[in-house]
């Protein structure tokens, strides 16, 4: 007989590395999913430990843990907050000028 475990995305976040790869493979893939970006950054700050993320933001751990979980709205500011705790940086690209005219 096999036994099977439920898939945990937080197993495979090890290395910082792991955890860019998955954020921007989530940032493609959600489209304009917002929830999606949100829970995926929730799954990341479960890797690096929720209540160190909410001392070094500065907001509860319930509320981060409400705001990432996919069911919440978070800010901006929030999700610059935490970003910026989990040592993640934005950049930001442009796209060629074909797929901006076809979107």
């Amino acid at each position: 007989m096999v036994k099977l475990k439920k898939w945990d995305t937080v197993e495979h976040l090890q290395t910082g590395e792991d955890i860019a790869l998955y954020l921007e493979a989530c940032i493609e893939e959600a489209g304009d999913d917002a929830a999606f970006i949100a829970k995926a950054l929730g799954n990341i700050a479960r890797a690096q430990g929720m209540s160190q993320l909410a001392k070094d933001t500065g907001l509860g751990r319930e509320s981060l843990y409400k705001a990432l979980s996919g069911e919440g709205n978070p800010s901006f500011a929030t999700i610059l907050k935490v970003t910026h705790a989990l040592g993640l940086d934005f950049k930001v690209t442009t796209r060629r000028h074909e797929e901006i005219a076809s979107a």
